[in-house]
Parts: structure tokens; sequence; C-alpha cells
């Protein structure tokens, strides 16, 4: 019998499922906790790590492109190190305009455009090589579960509308480790949405953030691209692809289907031909996210558009207060 989805649900009123898995989730807190102990290595240069305490998405890789133009705009070389989700190669290695989504995953390739990435899945050796490399700052992804690299600053990333879930952990709820414990190695929490998603999450979890706190929107780029009843054959391969395909709506497109793919899914010949046939038979446009992009092979590039968003916040006071102490 397979579970319900029951990820997202709020904390109020636990339904079966997580009730049944919560013993499993309270051995992968555990398991967490006790790999988190190992000592880590302590860098000559600051390291700011990036996480998040559900699996999934949550905004990080919009959140490590805003944070490299704020640095780079005090005169600082920033650095990225990526494990390279879905990539092959296990580092470490610095990203090059020659290497592919396939070699080292999506979000390295999409985040070079921005700084240097050095791809490793061992984080400690990725940080030596920047370092080595002349990183005057180092950005760490999705490292606050990695007890690799002790970091000078970590950063919570939240999607708002979903917060932390029903406050299990996996597989009860969505948690990689219980929200306390993972905010008390935290430094700051930055909740992403609109309005209505902050004033959802402060409902229900403000009581439980009293770290300094910013806050984000994900704003489409303007490109010079007019959206407004263009219609379109939308796929994404993200972690919330329902979340892309209601920006376009947003945004004017009239989206005749979306196709949600699993999060990083290789874009084959097959699956790219299908989607261009059924486009072409609505008379429509293919178009992905600007992740997804970086995996399409070069003939598709040109054939397909991109919704490229970027992250907006608030207020930047609490982070570059935090950024202050560490002396950049």
């Amino acid at each position: 019998m397979r579970a319900p989805q029951f990820w997202w649900r709020r904390p109020t009123r636990p339904g079966l499922w997580p009730r049944l898995l919560a013993p499993l989730g309270w051995l992968y807190a555990a398991g967490t906790a006790r790999r988190l102990r190992q000592p880590g290595l302590r860098p000559a240069v600051p390291v700011i790590c990036l996480g998040n305490l559900v699996a999934g998405g949550a905004g990080k890789t919009p959140t490590v492109i805003a944070l490299v133009e704020r640095l780079v705009a005090r005169g600082l070389t920033v650095h990225i190190v990526s494990r390279g989700y879905g990539g092959r190669l296990a580092g470490p290695v610095q990203v090059t305009p020659r290497h592919t989504a396939t070699e080292v995953g999506d979000e390295p390739v999409l985040l070079s455009a921005f700084a240097p990435v050095w791809v490793a899945r061992d984080r400690a050796a990725g940080v030596r090589a920047a370092q080595a490399a002349g990183a005057q700052v180092i950005l760490l992804d999705d490292g606050l579960q990695n007890p690799a690299v002790v970091p000078s600053l970590a950063l919570v990333v939240v999607d708002a509308a979903k917060g932390f879930g029903n406050g299990r952990c996996i597989p009860a709820g969505p948690l990689r480790e219980p929200v306390p414990v993972g905010l008390k190695r935290a430094d700051l929490v930055l909740t992403i949405g609109d309005a209505a998603a902050q004033a959802g999450f402060d409902a229900i979890w403000g009581a439980a953030v009293t770290l300094p706190r910013l806050h984000g929107v994900l704003e489409p780029l303007q490109m010079g691209m007019d959206w407004q009843d263009q219609r379109v054959l939308a796929f994404a391969g993200i972690a919330d692809p329902a979340r892309f395909f209601a920006s376009l709506r947003a945004e004017g497109a009239d989206v005749v289907r979306g196709e949600a793919l699993s999060d990083h899914e290789p874009l084959s010949e097959t699956l790219l031909r299908r989607l261009e046939a059924e486009a072409a038979a609505a008379d429509a446009q293919l178009v992905t996210t600007e992740k997804d992009a970086a995996r399409l092979p070069p003939a598709w590039r040109s054939r397909v558009l991109t919704l490229v968003v970027r992250l907006k916040i608030k207020d930047w006071a609490p982070l570059d207060a935090a950024i202050d102490r560490l002396g950049l």
C-alpha cells in the first residue's frame, strides 16, 4: 500500500502515516546527529553555508546567486563549492564552459556563470581547492547537514509556503533533522515567498524561529520577453514544478500543459521530441526553468524558452551585519 502525500501537511493534526512512520523519523534524525558529531575542516577563509532543514528545494540556488552578487559588490573574490548532485565527477574539479550537467550537475553549470564553482563530493577537498585558488570567501551550497566543513556563517533557506511541513523527520515528514536542532547550528533564516506565504509561515512557525530573519521573494527577471497570452507547454525537473507553472501564469502566459519531471531528471532526446511534438500540435512554445535549461542538449537550447527568476531580499541588514562580523 502506498502512503498518501503527507509531507507538507501542517503540524497541527498529524495523519496516520506520519504517526506510523515517526519511529523511523527518530532513527533518521539520530543518524544525522551522529554524523554531525564528526570533526570538520576549519578553513582559513570565511565559509558561508547555505542549507535547508527539509528534503527538496527551498530556493537555495537563487539564494546563492543573490549572495554572490552581494559579496562581489563588496569587492570580494567569491567561490562556490557544490556536491554536484546529478553529475558523475567526484572532484574536486572547477566547472568550466566545457563541462556538461551530466558531468558536474545542473546547478554548478548554472552557478558557474556567476562565480568560480568547485564540484566535490568531499566538501572539505572542495573548500581546500577553492581556498588554494584564491577565494576570499566561499559559499558552501547545501552543506548544513554535512560535517566535513565547519562554516563561519550558516543560513537556513525556507520555502515560506511549505515551512517545515508537518514537523517530522524523513520518512514521517520532510525534515532532515528536527527544527530546533537544525536552527541551533544556524545564524540566520531566509524565508522565501509572497506576503501570504510569509504570513502563513509566521502563524505556524514564527515562534520557532528566534534567529535573525530575512524575507525574500522570487521574481521573474525582465529580459524583453512578453509572456502575456503566449501559449506555452512548460516542463520542469525541479523540486516544485507547480510553482514554476504558477509563475508563468502570473506573467500572463497561457500554459496549455505543464509537464512535471522528477528533480534533476535527465532531458533525453526522446522526452524532448515528445514534448516538442505536443507543443507543435497545440500551437505552443516549449519553456522551462533556468536550472532545467542547463541540462538541455546543445541542439535544443535555441528551441526552448527559459523563464529566469531572481531572488529579491526585502532588507539585507541582518545578513550584512553578519558578514561585517566576519571581517569581510
